[in-house]
């Protein structure tokens, strides 16, 4: 265990240092590509933080990176609320964490789990999207919403703004990095032992004094408030909302992020989403078309050849350097 929390923290520095450097090589465009790219890792790492520790997967979490992001977007819309990006970003978190709460509270305590969760959380992904499209007096409908201004505040009369590229890069991925150490550092602790437990048989933690089904919820309602925070920070770098960042398109895209960057790692879905939008970008100049049949090729061969994500590389590779010391 220790070893393997080292191997975790030299790849998070790693990935920390390429982060700061990555600037100083790397023009606008670029910068908002890979912005864009951890915002969505972000978003990976949420659904990554319940998924990877409970076993229970979220089919609707895009669900709560829409709530997140239209919250964000009505708050700083409106010039008559004052700190508009802060209010905007509580307000998403808080408004994703509250639904979260209640649907969370019928499911874990009337006993739903496995493939029935899933589905009920895909209908939840699909009944928020159309409540976007149908409620278009709020919403703006299809079309969403346009002319969301970019994160602005005030700190210590230091005036923040994020309107430039490099401002807004050094942001998210400080966000991000803050984030994903946090949720590595509740997975470690106890409460991920707990999680883990009740994962493998959640009537014998049950017996042994554990609360399963509020432990659950616990772990849902923070991952959605992260899932809502990662919509809310989207949609002002973007300057739009739209029904499709609620939808089922976007919930399955990062169960793949998951899948491919390494399920209950948590750095390896960040690196999932940003390998795969990177992908995405420089494919897609080419041949649009061509994009979604690579991707459906590369998640089988990951899957088969790397079953536990693309971070597994690294301890894969350390293994076989040991085994041919030892040989020699």
């Amino acid at each position: 265990m220790i070893a393997r929390d080292r191997n975790w923290l030299l790849i998070f520095a790693v990935c920390v240092a390429l982060a700061v450097i990555y600037p100083f090589f790397a023009d606008g465009y670029q910068l908002t590509v890979i912005r864009d790219a951890l915002i969505f890792g972000l978003f990976a790492a949420s659904l990554d933080f319940f998924w990877g520790r409970t076993g229970i997967l979220c089919f609707g979490h895009a669900a709560f990176f829409g709530i997140g992001g239209y919250i964000m977007a009505l708050v700083t819309l409106n010039d008559a609320i004052p700190f508009g990006s802060l209010l905007g970003i509580m307000g998403a978190v808080a408004g994703a964490a509250f639904v979260a709460a209640i649907i969370g509270y019928f499911l874990f305590f009337g006993g739903i789990r496995g493939s029935y969760f899933t589905i009920v959380t895909l209908a939840m992904g699909v009944i928020c999207q159309q409540a976007a499209v149908s409620w278009s007096s709020v919403t703006g409908g299809d079309s969403g919403l346009i002319g969301i201004p970019p994160i602005a505040f005030d700190v210590g009369g230091l005036h923040v703004d994020l309107s430039q590229d490099l401002p807004s890069y050094i942001f998210v991925a400080a966000i991000v990095a803050m984030v994903v150490l946090a949720l590595w550092s509740i997975s470690r602790g106890r409460w991920g032992t707990v999680l883990t437990a009740i994962q493998d048989n959640e009537v014998r933690a049950a017996a042994l004094g554990h609360n399963a089904p509020l432990r659950l919820l616990v772990t849902f309602v923070l991952s959605a408030a992260i899932a809502g925070l990662a919509g809310a920070l989207y949609v002002c770098m973007a300057g739009l909302v739209a029904p499709d960042l609620s939808g089922l398109l976007l919930s399955t895209e990062v169960i793949v992020w998951v899948a491919v960057g390494g399920r209950g790692t948590l750095l390896g879905p960040v690196l999932g989403a940003i390998f795969i939008q990177r992908a995405q970008q420089t494919i897609s100049s080419f041949n649009p078309s061509l994009w979604p049949l690579l991707l459906g090729c590369v998640f089988v061969i990951i899957v088969f050849v790397l079953p536990d994500g693309i971070l597994s590389i690294y301890a894969r590779l350390k293994s076989l350097f040991k085994g041919r010391r030892r040989a020699q």
